[in-house]
């Protein structure tokens, strides 16, 4: 388990939390952009939750008001192309509402574990299979047996979503149709593009960054 701190990373928050964050820096981990001794304020929750979004390959909604740091948490996630998802409540529950708006603007409605983890499974598979690629590459300046080709990343034949980003900036709704993938599909060669560091994402919007 992995916690990102609005506070220093030496103090709990709410206080109750200490034996919770005792077990967490023995056993997971600990993060925080704040140094040692800083205090709860208001204003550094939201500021986390953009590190939360960055790290995670999806963000699942359980509860959220209508003006919640949730909501500020899953459109980060969307602008960052990760997969946004969310459990709905009752109309009658003010702390279902903000679920209900984000699946009305397109977040996906789960209601179980198994479901979450079919969103994120194809994700999930390719960081994988990049990770394991990554670790049985032969250490640069070692060479372990005859020259191969250097391939350049940029040579490479473009995929559909780097194509639809030819000419100009677009949504995951526009790739979307320029391309004629799924979102999902889009969000997913985004997410890998993001990692090549060929493309980034600016108020929700796609664009080159080479």
């Amino acid at each position: 388990t992995l916690a990102v701190l609005g506070t220093g990373p030496d103090v709990p928050y709410p206080r109750r939390n200490a034996a919770l964050h005792r077990r967490l820096c023995a056993t997971g981990l600990v993060a925080s952009e704040l140094p040692p001794g800083t205090g709860p304020r208001s204003s550094q929750f939201p500021s986390r939750n953009r590190i939360l979004a960055a790290l995670s390959v999806g963000t699942v909604v359980v509860e959220a008001a209508r003006r919640s740091g949730a909501l500020i948490t899953a459109r980060l996630a969307g602008e960052y192309g990760r997969e946004v998802m969310a459990f709905p409540g009752s109309i009658r529950n003010p702390v279902a509402r903000g679920c209900h708006r984000l699946i009305r603007d397109g977040a996906a409605l789960v209601e179980d574990p198994a479901e979450v983890l079919e969103l994120v499974a194809p994700v999930v598979s390719r960081l994988a299979g990049d990770l394991r690629g990554r670790i049985a590459a032969p250490i640069q300046g070692v060479p372990t047996g005859p020259p191969r080709a250097v391939i350049d990343p940029a040579a490479a034949p473009p995929d559909p979503v780097w194509r639809a980003l030819a000419h100009d900036p677009g949504s995951l709704d526009e790739l979307a149709v320029r391309s004629g993938l799924t979102v999902a599909e889009v969000s997913s060669m985004l997410l890998s593009l993001e990692l090549e560091g060929r493309v980034a994402a600016r108020h929700g919007r796609w664009y080159r960054t080479g």
